[in-house]
C-alpha cells in the first residue's frame, strides 16, 4: 500500500478522525503482540501513512496506548451506564450491571485486556487515561450505593465492589486467556461467584437486623 500524505493545516474534526483511526489500528496490535513489539512504522503502514506521520498526532506509542485505553474505559463506562439507566430496580439493575461487564469484556476482549492486563507504568501522566479510568471503576461500585439506599446492602461499597470486580475479572481472564476447561465457561463461574457473594451479604444484612 502506497503511503498517503496527509494536508498541512488540519481541522479539530481531522485531528480527532484521525486519532480515533490510529486508535482502531492499534488496539488489536498492542493486544495481540504487546506494546514493546508494535512499531510506530506498522501503525503507519496499517494506516497506508508515511512512517512520521503518526508523530504529529501522538509524541509515541506511550501516548498512543494510553489513548486506546482511555476509549476502552470510556466504552466500558458507557455501556454500564446504560445498564444502570435501563433499570429501576435496584436488584434488577445490580444484575444487569454485572451482565453488561460480562457481554463488554467478552464482545470486546482486545479492549477489555488494554484496560486491565497492561501496565503502563506512567499512566499518571496522562490525565484523560486517569478520568476515564476513574469513570469506570466508579460505574462498579454505583449500583451498591442504590441498594443501600434502598436498605438492601450494608457495608463498604467500595470494597464490596472490588469483590465483585474480582469475581468477574478472573473468569473473564480465564477464558480470555483459553485457560477453562470445555466444560466451563466465564459466565458459568461468574454466575455461581456472584450468587455466592450476594448471598453471603444477605447473610450479613439478617445478621446485622438481628434476624
Amino acid at each position: 500500500m502506497k503511503a498517503t500524505s496527509l494536508p498541512k493545516n488540519l481541522s479539530d474534526e481531522d485531528v480527532a478522525r484521525f486519532r480515533d483511526r490510529l486508535c482502531d489500528a492499534a488496539e488489536p496490535l498492542f493486544a495481540a503482540r504487546g506494546i514493546e513489539a508494535v512499531t510506530m512504522r506498522q501503525l503507519a503502514t496499517a494506516l497506508g501513512v508515511s512512517p512520521m506521520t503518526p508523530y504529529r498526532y501522538f509524541a509515541d506509542k506511550g501516548a498512543i496506548l494510553a489513548a486506546v485505553r482511555a476509549r476502552a474505559f470510556d466504552r466500558h463506562a458507557d455501556a454500564l451506564d446504560a445498564a444502570h439507566a435501563n433499570q429501576a430496580d435496584p436488584r434488577a439493575r445490580a444484575e444487569a450491571i454485572g451482565q453488561a461487564y460480562v457481554d463488554f469484556a467478552l464482545s470486546h476482549p482486545e479492549a477489555y485486556r488494554l484496560m486491565f492486563d497492561v501496565n503502563q507504568p506512567e499512566a499518571a501522566d496522562y490525565p484523560d487515561l486517569v478520568r476515564a479510568g476513574q469513570r469506570s471503576r466508579a460505574t462498579m461500585t454505583r449500583h451498591l450505593h442504590d441498594l443501600a439506599g434502598a436498605g438492601l446492602f450494608a457495608g463498604d461499597a467500595e470494597f464490596v465492589g472490588h469483590l465483585y470486580w474480582a469475581a468477574l475479572h478472573g473468569p473473564l481472564m480465564l477464558q480470555l486467556s483459553g485457560m477453562l476447561e470445555p466444560s466451563l465457561d466465564a459466565r458459568r463461574l461468574v454466575s455461581g461467584l456472584t450468587a455466592a457473594l450476594s448471598a453471603a451479604g444477605h447473610a450479613e444484612i439478617a445478621k446485622e437486623g438481628g434476624c
